[in-house]
């Protein structure tokens, strides 16, 4: 039986970015206390650029060699990470996130990574890819007045610019689950062009 693994491509934030992100889920944790919230562990926050699922392991080194390719073809990049949104959007929340500026270089990247992976056949995703760091998600049991709590925060709160983020590589994470949350293994990672930091 071939083993799989549940996997993504993503874009790994610096430590002092994560903890300015933790004080922004903090500040919405006070705010929207006695609802139920999965929020996401400030160390696990990153910028998501292909959910695969499950993968075979047969399959990894076909990723990784997709993650080279893609990566040496985009130079160094910046983003900026600020403003609440949310999914499907602010009046019926379930996922709650920061918005993402991307630039040319980032979408170019997904969307490299995004055709080159479907050719292995992982499905590619029916929205257009909407760069977001994804803060908590909302229990599916929450009644009415709690969804209401939280789209009235949402339309009320202004976030300005977070941070800026420099993009030098990205990584193939292993995402393994658990009753407290996922834990995210970093698996491989690939240098973006010129980049001085080595591949490995």
């Amino acid at each position: 039986m071939t083993q799989v693994i549940r996997a993504f491509i993503a874009i790994e934030l610096p430590p002092q970015v994560q903890n300015k992100l933790s004080s922004v889920i903090e500040r919405l944790q006070d705010q929207l206390r006695g609802i139920s919230i999965r929020w996401v562990k400030p160390h696990s926050i990153h910028l998501t650029l292909k959910f695969l699922g499950e993968i075979s392991l047969t399959n990894l080194e076909a990723i990784k060699a997709i993650m080279l390719k893609e990566a040496s073809e985009v130079t160094p990049f910046e983003f900026s990470i600020g403003e609440l949104g949310a999914f499907p959007n602010t009046k019926r929340p379930r996922v709650l996130w920061l918005h993402v500026a991307a630039p040319p270089e980032l979408l170019a990247l997904q969307r490299g990574i995004e055709m080159q992976t479907a050719r292995l056949g992982y499905e590619s995703e029916d929205r257009p890819f909407s760069p977001h760091i994804t803060l908590g998600r909302v229990n599916k049991q929450v009644s009415p007045e709690d969804l209401n709590r939280i789209s009235t925060l949402l339309q009320k709160t202004h976030i300005g610019l977070i941070e800026v983020v420099a993009v030098n590589t990205i990584t193939l994470f292993r995402s393994d689950l658990h009753p407290d949350g996922s834990i995210y293994t970093p698996l491989a990672t690939a240098s973006l062009k010129n980049s001085d930091l080595e591949k490995r």
